[in-house]
């Protein structure tokens, strides 16, 4: 359910929460796509890959995750010891809706022969049925290690596994999920925009799908897509992603301009991820003050998932996984 927050006037929000963040000896840690004053008031902004080794290292007692449900479970799944709460926790993802674990057990179990290499935008479920866990940043780095050979399932995200399939020349069965954020960019205004823009280059996340994926000047995560942002020579850069990430560009590169990739009618906010946004200072506020919406996590489940994540772990910094990657 929602988090109802109650009526807030005369209290100081963002102090309230610079006190209780010392008080519970919490870290604030907040993904791209989350509004500029939540990123302003984080101690840590990052993509998933670079939110889960943050989670995994932190000494702080308390995490409070501004992002959705399952970067939130993520980071309980690391720091079990930890005490994870989440804004609201309607705050979830199309791509983890379009995965229901009963579901993908079945599509697992009538593939044997293949190995589940699954997107982290997952349920907790899906990840202990996986067997190794990529981010858009770390997926390729992964993939590269997996022989040939080997037959693969990837899901939820058939956007992120299409566009792998074709840059490593592999065979993969994909599951038909969509980020519903990146499924709304529209090529039409996007060749418009570059008309108005000669010269500017686009960046694009994997999550988009191929019409746009082919505009594109750069593809990767959101980390990358920043990166790019601060390296690429002009002045003009279209931004193919949830537009959130443009706080982070524009603080680091005030003298460059940086515009949103356009939805159907090019004026439309459709590109801005509805979860992300229900996360607010009022929520982060009552979240660190109550200690609630906390995550929690059966700990045989937790162990399951935790093996896919741990292999995506090692495996992120370019060395073999724990264990035998062979098919269940």
């Amino acid at each position: 359910m929602t988090v109802q927050t109650e009526n807030l006037s005369g209290i100081d929000i963002r102090a309230e929460i610079e006190r209780l963040r010392k008080e519970r000896n919490a870290i604030i840690l907040a993904h791209y796509y989350q509004s500029p004053e939540i990123q302003d008031l984080a101690d840590y902004i990052g993509d998933s890959l670079e939110l889960s080794k943050k989670a995994a290292a932190t000494d702080a007692e308390v995490i409070a995750f501004c992002g959705v449900k399952f970067m939130a479970e993520t980071a309980k799944i690391l720091a079990p010891e930890k005490i994870v709460v989440l804004p609201d926790l309607d705050a979830g993802c199309s791509l983890e809706d379009s995965c229901p674990p009963e579901k993908f057990k079945a599509f697992r179990e009538a593939h044997p022969d293949h190995i589940a290499l699954t997107y982290i935008n997952c349920s907790t479920e899906v990840k202990a049925l996986s067997d190794v866990i990529v981010t858009s940043s770390s997926a390729e780095t992964i993939l590269a290690q997996i022989p040939p050979e080997q037959k693969i399932i990837f899901g939820p995200d058939r956007h992120l596994g299409g566009y792998l399939a074709r840059k490593f020349n592999r065979d993969m069965l994909l599951w038909p999920g969509v980020c519903i954020v990146h499924e709304a960019f529209s090529e039409t205004e996007l060749i418009k925009l570059k008309a108005q823009h000669p010269g500017a280059p686009v960046a694009a996340h994997p999550e988009c799908p191929p019409h746009i994926i082919d505009h594109a000047d750069y593809v990767g995560s959101t980390s990358g897509i920043l990166k790019f942002a601060k390296e690429f020579p002009g002045d003009t850069l279209i931004v193919a992603t949830e537009p959130h990430i443009i706080h982070q560009m524009e603080l680091a590169l005030p003298g460059k301009t940086f515009i949103g990739a356009p939805g159907a009618d090019g004026q439309c906010s459709c590109n801005i991820c509805p979860y992300m946004a229900l996360n607010t200072l009022e929520k982060l506020y009552l979240a660190l003050r109550d200690l609630k919406p906390q995550i929690h996590i059966e700990e045989g489940l937790r162990l399951a998932a935790k093996k896919s994540l741990d292999r995506m772990l090692d495996m992120a910094g370019g060395t073999v996984g724990k264990g035998d990657l062979g098919a269940r």
